[in-house]
């Protein structure tokens, strides 16, 4: 019975130490990121995005402002939408 218990306790001290040094790392990465534009655009390029000099500022003004906003593929243009 001990044994059960020990591996579900081990089970779940692990999950958790496995996302702590998960976030740590992510948020490493992303400030890594936001001062080598090099590295946004790999990034992009593994996304499949062609990113501009335009497009490159805002992402790294959207990074440096905690990235609460989202790029658009196409520049994200200002105009009306196009009804079909």
């Amino acid at each position: 019975m001990w044994t059960w218990i020990t591996g579900i306790v081990c089970l779940i001290i692990g999950l958790v130490a496995g996302f702590a040094i998960g976030v740590f790392y992510l948020r490493n990465q992303m400030t890594k990121m936001q001062s080598d534009p090099e590295m946004i655009q790999k990034m992009a390029k593994q996304m499949g995005y062609n990113l501009n000099t335009k497009q490159m500022q805002a992402a790294q003004k959207m990074m440096k402002n905690g990235g609460s906003g989202q790029m658009k593929p196409g520049g994200g243009s200002k105009g009306k939408k196009k009804k079909s």
